[in-house]
């Protein structure tokens, strides 16, 4: 565990509550990626990860869903992910390196984006840890398009990416419910489509395996979560979400990612508070996945 590892973050400014800087005896390792290069509809996903870190304050430690106290939990904010403003591609590369940085340093990865395009460069780090690492999506939208707006990297392709680095290609889209017709034939014809009320089923079946969780904050309805960039309709509210970390009590999450939250697009400040709730459900689900 060398300071090598820590040269690829940018380790000023706040973090997230309760959370220590210094790796040493801790179970999951956490970091943001201030980037959102490919939006293409309302910016501003780059100010996510410090929006998440400056409400968490304002959050208890203790979970009464999980009847567990962050007080008792060690773990790391490793800082920013340093980055160039731009073209995603160096960015993924990054988010990869610093991704396996942080497996290499004996910790779980817990990222925040940014938007949903660096989340390829994280499952591919993990993927080539445990490559029977399955994948599930939290989202809105499919995200399979081959290319949009004449970039492969893009937000709209973030599964699609993901996709082509997860050598099980085992994908669960849970409840998407916004993509082109060509997304859906593939979501039904691949069978990765899964209702809420499919979903114990699906998981109970990847009982064993690694899993990284990628929640993509417009999952949840516009009306408890405005704050993203592109909104759609019809989504999930807190209950939901609670359902989806009971579930995953005892499963092998291994690694996670919380993206999409614009927090200017909020000026309540109700989106920024609901992600760090998110990010507090994950650090404790992934300080309590048994090794696989």
């Amino acid at each position: 565990m060398g300071n090598a590892n820590l040269s690829l973050f940018n380790r000023d400014g706040a973090i997230f509550m309760g959370s220590r800087r210094d790796p040493v005896g801790c179970q999951v390792g956490l970091f943001g990626v201030p980037y959102d290069g490919t939006t293409s509809f309302r910016p501003g996903t780059r100010f996510g990860p410090a929006a998440i870190r400056a409400v968490s304050e304002g959050l208890e430690t203790y979970d009464p869903q999980l009847d567990r106290d962050l007080e008792e939990l060690a773990y790391v904010d490793l800082g920013a992910v340093e980055i160039s403003y731009g073209a995603p591609e160096p960015v993924v590369e990054a988010v990869h390196n610093a991704t396996a940085a942080v497996l290499d340093l004996g910790l779980a990865p817990l990222m925040l984006g940014g938007e949903h395009s660096i989340s390829s460069g994280a499952v591919a780090a993990v993927a080539n840890r445990y490559p029977n690492l399955a994948l599930v999506q939290l989202d809105a939208h499919a995200d399979l398009r081959d290319s949009w707006l004449g970039g492969r990297h893009s937000h709209a392709c973030a599964m699609r990416r993901c996709l082509e680095v997860l050598p099980s290609g085992e994908l669960l889209q849970v409840a998407i419910r916004s993509g082109s017709r060509a997304e859906f034939l593939e979501l039904r014809r691949q069978q990765r489509l899964v209702q809420l009320n499919q979903l114990e089923e699906r998981l109970e079946k990847l009982r064993g395996r690694p899993i990284y969780l990628t929640v993509d904050l417009d999952w949840f309805d516009p009306a408890v979560l405005p704050g993203t960039g592109t909104p759609e309709p019809g989504g999930f509210h807190w209950s939901d979400f609670a359902r989806l970390i009971d579930l995953l009590q005892g499963q092998q999450l291994v690694a996670a990612d919380v993206v999409e939250l614009a927090p200017s697009l909020d000026p309540s400040e109700c989106s920024s508070v609901l992600a760090a709730k998110v990010v507090r459900s994950l650090l404790f689900s992934l300080a309590a996945a048994p090794s696989p």
